[in-house]
This record gives structure tokens, C-alpha cells and sequence, in this order.
């Protein structure tokens, strides 16, 4: 039986809901997709777009009212609608009616004008759970957790401490069910150079080497050197990675695999994905093409858990 995935619809002026229509075909023949946009909503959309709804296009109203789409603004009507889409979207899955969230993307200035005090859904669904959600972003060749996420550069160090990274390490084993080694990256250049440009890295090797003798074997390596870690020679040995913060990871992975990377909440009692990038407002509802790959990389991911 195919599991069912409830898929909040994002941001309705950005290109959202084009790419659940152009990909719908596909992902049922993956998945049992549960839209969360009501049908005054779709059909608004589909004629901006100039495309039918498939008839077997399952939806679910979310608590929130209509609105007229504007393609390509931010607006507080729009930011309340997605954050809706995503709140009944985790409603089905805590009632069992999904077995998994995907998210389409939402624009961060829609859900602050809307008076909505999360940053985006990672830190909604640390909520809803009171769960350490670990963020991990990347696709089938390459996967990077973040062991900091949405936060100033120079917070960065305050935060890595042996035993809150310890606990990180183990949530993300225990959630990715992985033998594979991961390699952990150091924070500072040359992994701190002996502690001349830094001395967190102690506290890097302090982590791992707690985590692994808590597993019983080792399975992380580190701290690697930032510099080098996503080179071909360390991408041929490991397939996870764990940035110390975020474009540490994120700016190598985008580099690599912009077009086909998704995210990833792990250390939840439900799997969420979701395509890693944005809103596209500039492309919106004007007939370019949209790119799907991200999307059905979130929806594969589901099935391969």
C-alpha cells in the first residue's frame, strides 16, 4: 500500500502549487498525495496557470481562509495560508491520517507579516513535538546535517559544547538508522591548526569520541578540515556529513547539487521532507518552466526510509 503524504501547498503567489500540478502524475505513482489548499484555492491557481486539476488531485482544506493570489509578492494573506497548509498538514500525520509531511516552499517575510514568530518549519515542528529536530539537506550522492542552523556567524562557537554535540550525534545515528562512517567537520580553518586558530575542535573530538564509545564502534571521523572535506577524495568515502553551521554545509552542498537537493527534519516521531529552495517569485505564474527534481527527490525520500 503506498504511503500517504500530506503535502503542504507553500506559498500560493510563488511556484508551489505549479510544481505539485506538473510533478502530480508522477508522485502518485510514488506516493498517495494529500494536498493541504482548498478547491476555491486550486482552481484560482490552476487558472492563473492555465492547467487543469487532475481529477484524482486529493485535497484538504486547512484552517484558513481564501485569498487572491498576487504571483511573485509577499503578502500577509499568503504567509497565513501556508503556514496553515503546514499546521493541518502535521495534524494528519499526529492523527495517523499521513505517514509523512512534504513541504513546498514558504517565503519567511509572508509568515512575519502574518505575525507568525517561527522562522520556517524546521523550528514549527520542534514545537509541535518538543523534539531537537536535526536539520539535514543533500540528495541520494550527498547529505549534510547542520549541527547549528539560522543563526549570527558569531554565535557559532558559544554553541558547540562536547555534550550538546554529543547528544546531536547520536539523534542523527539513531534517526538515519546508517552504518556508513560520517564525517563531522571542524569549525575553524585547518581544524584549529593545534589550537592556534581555535581550540573548539577539542571539543569536536571530545564529542565523537563520547558518541562512538556510546555506539560501541566508530562511526564518526573528525573533525575534518573545512577546506577539504567536500572534495572528491572525502566525497567518495562518505556519504553523510555534519557542518558546524550553516553554509559551512549548505554553500559546498549548492554548489554540487543545487537542482536536485531536499531537506530533511530527522529526530521527530514523523518524517517530514521538503525541496530545498524558494519561492521563485520572479518566475511565478508566467509560464516558465519549473524545475520538479528537488520535489520528487523529497517524495522518493519518503519511500526510501
Amino acid at each position: 500500500m503506498a504511503k500517504k503524504v500530506a503535502i503542504s501547498i507553500g506559498d500560493l503567489n510563488g511556484i508551489g502549487i505549479e510544481i505539485a500540478l506538473k510533478a502530480h502524475k508522477r508522485v502518485v505513482k510514488i506516493v498517495e498525495p494529500l494536498y493541504i489548499i482548498d478547491r476555491l484555492m486550486l482552481k484560482q491557481a490552476s487558472e492563473l496557470l492555465g492547467v487543469k486539476v487532475p481529477k484524482d488531485f486529493k485535497t484538504v482544506s486547512p484552517d484558513d481562509m481564501p485569498f487572491n493570489i498576487k504571483p511573485g509578492r509577499v503578502s500577509k494573506k499568503s504567509g497565513a495560508y501556508s503556514f496553515a497548509s503546514f499546521k493541518k498538514a502535521i495534524e494528519l500525520a499526529k492523527k495517523g491520517k499521513a505517514d509523512a509531511i512534504c513541504t513546498l516552499p514558504i517565503n519567511k517575510e509572508a509568515w512575519s507579516k502574518a505575525g507568525i514568530k517561527y522562522k520556517g518549519h524546521t523550528e514549527v515542528l520542534r514545537a509541535e513535538f518538543k523534539k531537537d529536530a536535526i536539520m539535514m539537506l543533500g540528495c541520494p550522492k550527498m547529505y549534510v546535517a547542520l549541527f547549528t542552523e539560522h543563526i549570527p556567524l558569531k554565535e557559532v562557537p558559544k554553541q558547540i559544547k562536547s555534550k550538546k554535540l554529543t547528544r546531536f550525534l547520536l539523534d542523527l545515528q539513531k534517526s538515519l538508522k546508517t552504518g556508513e562512517k560520517i564525517a563531522v567537520l571542524a569549525l575553524n580553518p585547518h581544524a584549529g591548526d593545534g589550537g592556534v586558530l581555535g581550540d573548539e575542535e577539542s571539543k569536536i573530538v571530545k564529542a565523537i569520541k563520547k558518541a562512538d564509545k556510546v555506539l560501541g564502534k566508530e562511526q564518526f571521523i573528525g573533525p575534518i578540515v573545512p577546506d577539504i572535506a567536500f572534495t572528491p577524495h572525502f566525497r567518495k568515502q562518505f556519504k553523510y556529513f555534519v557542518a558546524m553551521y550553516h553554509d559551512q554545509g549548505l554553500a559546498p552542498l549548492k554548489a554540487l547539487h543545487f537542482d536536485e537537493s531536499i531537506n530533511v527534519s530527522l529526530n521527530l516521531p514523523i518524517l517530514r521532507t521538503s525541496v530545498d529552495h524558494g519561492t521563485a517569485f520572479d518566475i511565478a505564474y508566467k509560464g516558465k518552466s519549473v524545475n520538479i527534481k528537488s520535489y520528487l527527490n523529497a517524495i522518493e525520500y519518503i519511500v526510501s526510509d
